[in-house]
């Protein structure tokens, strides 16, 4: 009735449907950062545009030699938390000296969806507002720092230095001795060579940032194609994508750098395809400072953070029965530096015997 021909292609179809259930369905990979709102973005950008229009000939940082006489240049501590500042009491004797009152100002950046509790004290009147949520290895990590810089850099032109601070940080030391390693010290940085080539009639000539910028990382390739393999083109070429700590010391130079930025940013705020390998806090200060202003980055942070042991991302965490006068002086060794200045990451329960060293250990220089 049919030919042979006929009921075999006849047949091929009928089968067609089942064979397409039986198949294993490829699916476009599942972006996992997660994306800014249009509103936040445009809130972000008036930000950043007011900041941005500070006059330059303002700026304590603009590395007069003048500069380190008057006006008295600060500190800018800028808290970025998802939770409550428990150490902050352990903060409060740091910011207590009378002589530090007029050297610094405090920032915190508190995720509005978490019911982050003002600690008081110095952290009174300090939560910045218009804060947005954060989540970690994300993006919205990076708009969460830029807006700190820029609420800083509005707020107080003497802000010289930015100090990028988590709850779970403490300081290494006084506060006398990081302002005089920041901002007076010829021989902290260690990568500075001559101290006295960088000096003039004993004044320190020119600052930089202490940001940790990174090439040679093994993961670093996996990283970068993480939104795809030419998503990050042409604007950031792989040889100039860079990996560091997001806990950083900018100069004010660098900072205005960070909040005018446009063009890197619309490369890192993309989502990406791999959930593992997808750190953008991790990657954009880095690699922006990296190709604005490679040779006035030190390449190394002043916050010390221990990578054994970590648990997915996560660093070591400090246990209250390892807190000694010890664990202290072993955190402040740096190759890099006089010393390192601030530490990370410890658990709540540090508190009190930190407390217990604070003066005798802690803040004894």
């Amino acid at each position: 009735m049919f030919s042979t021909p006929f009921v075999l292609t006849f047949s091929l179809l009928l089968s067609l449907p089942i064979l397409f259930l039986l198949a294993p369905r490829i699916l476009p990979p599942r972006l996992s950062s997660v994306p800014i709102s249009p509103s936040d973005e445009l809130e972000d950008l008036s930000l950043f545009r007011r900041a941005s229009a500070t006059p330059t000939t303002r700026l304590p940082s603009s590395f007069s030699h003048l500069a380190a006489s008057k006006p008295k240049l600060k500190i800018a501590f800028l808290f970025l938390t998802n939770s409550d500042l428990q150490f902050a009491p352990l903060w409060e004797k740091f910011f207590r000296p009378p002589s530090a009152k007029s050297l610094y100002n405090i920032y915190v950046h508190a995720d509005p969806t978490v019911n982050v509790t003002s600690p008081g004290g110095v952290f009174e009147g300090k939560f910045i507002e218009h804060a947005k949520r954060t989540y970690r290895a994300s993006p919205t990590l990076i708009s969460a720092t830029r807006r700190l810089l820029a609420t800083a850099i509005l707020d107080d032109p003497a802000n010289a230095f930015f100090a990028v601070i988590s709850q779970h940080c403490i300081p290494l030391h006084s506060f006398k001795f990081v302002y005089h390693s920041l901002l007076k010290s010829r021989s902290f940085d260690f990568s500075s060579g001559d101290p006295d080539a960088s000096t003039q009639y004993g004044i320190r000539l020119q600052y930089k940032s202490f940001i940790e910028v990174i090439s040679d990382e093994p993961r670093l390739w996996k990283r970068y194609v993480a939104r795809g393999r030419y998503a990050m083109m042409p604007e950031v070429p792989f040889e100039d994508f860079r990996v560091g700590s997001q806990f950083f010391v900018l100069t004010r130079r660098h900072a205005l750098m960070v909040i005018k930025d446009r063009r890197l940013w619309k490369k890192f705020r993309m989502p990406c395809y791999r959930e593992d390998e997808c750190y953008p806090e991790e990657h954009y200060f880095p690699t922006l400072l990296s190709m604005q202003d490679p040779k006035g980055c030190t390449q190394y942070t002043l916050t010390k953070v221990n990578w054994t042991g970590t648990v997915n991302g996560h660093p070591y965490t400090y246990k209250k029965s390892e807190i000694s006068p010890e664990l202290i002086q072993g955190l402040r060794e740096s190759k890099y530096s006089s010393s390192y200045l601030f530490a990370r990451k410890f658990a709540p329960d540090c508190l009190a015997p930190l407390l217990k060293i604070a003066d005798k250990v802690i803040f004894r220089d």
